[in-house]
């Protein structure tokens, strides 16, 4: 192996190299922002819970429940 094919494999190792940071940099991010659409996705459920909290413990709907239970 002479010097030529040392100093080839070395630049292609670098390319390799900063390919593959860059990929999984992008990955990251994408990662990021799928947990970010998750986050969201997970705080309006939680206040879509709270208003159907306020609805089932409201004092109109527990009485028109036990009037149709009649």
């Amino acid at each position: 192996m002479g010097p030529f094919s040392i100093a080839a494999i070395a630049i292609i190792s670098v390319f390799l190299l900063t390919a593959y940071k860059e990929y999984n940099k992008q990955k990251s991010r994408v990662d990021a922002d799928e947990l970010a659409k998750v986050n969201a996705e997970i705080t309006e459920l939680k206040q879509r819970i709270i208003t159907l909290e306020q609805i089932v413990t409201d004092k109109s709907y527990q009485l028109k429940d036990e009037i149709d239970q009649l």
